[in-house]
């Protein structure tokens, strides 16, 4: 005997704007406790992460959930090395990939060759492959992702693209593969904390995306373009680059006051300060800042004290709001310092991202269920009939 059974439709409830603060799933990967101005990989610091060990420790943790001792971290670093080097189908086309995408950038030309990529590789969607299967076509693809980016950024400048040596480590090689020519040990290890810093960071728009897209079983490659997707967006990743314009427009110490008040009166935003979850110093722009200042010089100096008089301002005229530095104001600067044109700013985040968003890409395919929310209509009452036309 059939029974017929009625499924009671979900009960709506009152959301804030942009889910703000709403828990949508259970995560392992990492945390961002805002009001204490602290975040962390798994059980450990980022922070100490990014001032104690190497990218592919950092990659390993957030991968396989354990950091590496000396050996195995050797072995995972070897393994992704090998895997930088891109199929010939995927080359071949990457110039006409990078023509097409004209001044928009490598961001922009990532989305396409990812899907290329992907399709070269013969990924799978996720929901038919074992757990092993996914973590090796987040590897495949999460490595070749500077190799991506580097060699769109040099085809649109006219330049060949470098081919990717596994000699070097995973921040050396994008430096290596960007310029041409051999990092020195500083800037390497400036820009490898940078992107061990930029990792992960909660359920941001980007590892939101990803995830929203693992849940319906697409494949790895289709994910990470959705992220990159997201990340084009201004009011995600695109900061770094605007923060340094704000220092360009400043000038010079005795016009902060002016140029600041000028702009929060106004209602503008001042690029580089507030965050939507820390409540408190950012520790991301804590950490650059000292990155920063190992370097010194003139430009070093002037941030600091543009942070300084901005953040005094901003106590004047807003508040009770703890707005500082987030992490793009001192990023453009730490990149700008090791010789990153600005163009780059952006898809060198992606290039820490992309491993993030891959830990969170696994973590979701473990779940067959689908992420499938509901919307409140508001718009006119639905007629009864549709009115014949004429």
């Amino acid at each position: 005997m059939s029974v017929n059974r009625t499924e009671a439709a979900p009960t709506l409830v009152d959301v804030p704007r942009g889910l703000a603060g709403v828990v949508v799933a259970d995560t392992e990967v990492g945390d961002v406790r805002g009001l204490e101005g602290f975040y962390h990989y798994r059980q450990y610091s980022a922070v100490e992460l990014a001032q104690s060990r190497a990218f592919e420790d950092v990659w390993h943790l957030l991968v396989h959930g354990e950091l590496p001792d000396a050996g195995r971290g050797a072995a995972f670093a070897a393994e992704t090395a090998a895997l930088r080097r891109l199929p010939d189908a995927v080359r071949t086309a990457l110039p006409a990939v990078a023509a097409a995408g004209g001044r928009s950038g490598p961001l922009t030309g990532m989305r396409t060759a990812l899907s290329l990529l992907g399709a070269a590789r013969g990924f799978k969607p996720v929901y038919d492959l074992s757990a092993d299967e996914r973590r090796q076509d987040t590897l495949v693809a999460a490595a070749a992702v500077p190799t991506l980016l580097t060699a769109l950024h040099r085809l649109g400048r006219g330049l060949e693209p470098v081919e990717p040596r596994e000699d070097l480590s995973y921040a050396a090689n994008y430096l290596y593969m960007l310029t041409g020519t051999d990092p020195d040990e500083r800037r390497t290890r400036a820009i490898e904390q940078y992107l061990i810093s930029t990792v992960d960071h909660g359920f941001n728009a980007s590892t939101f995306t990803a995830r929203v897209i693992a849940s319906t079983g697409a494949d790895v490659a289709a994910c990470l373009a959705g992220a990159v997707s997201a990340l084009s967006g201004p009011l995600h990743g695109g900061a770094p680059s605007r923060a340094l314009d704000t220092l360009d427009a400043i000038g010079t110490p005795d016009r902060v006051d002016a140029w600041i008040r000028e702009r929060v009166l106004a209602g503008d935003r001042i690029m580089g300060f507030g965050h939507a979850v820390y409540r408190t110093e950012d520790p991301r722009s804590r950490m650059l800042r000292e990155v920063a200042q190992r370097f010194g010089g003139p430009r070093v100096a002037f941030a600091v004290e543009v942070e300084r008089q901005v953040e005094a301002i901003l106590a004047e005229l807003k508040p009770g709001r703890e707005l500082h530095t987030n992490v793009e104001f001192y990023a453009g600067v730490v990149m700008e310092l090791c010789g990153l044109p600005r163009e780059m700013f952006t898809p060198t985040f992606a290039a820490a991202r992309v491993v993030g968003w891959s830990a969170n890409v696994l973590e979701q395919a473990r779940d067959s269920k689908i992420i499938r929310p509901a919307a409140r209509y508001v718009g006119p009452g639905a007629p009864v009939g549709v009115p014949a036309a004429g």
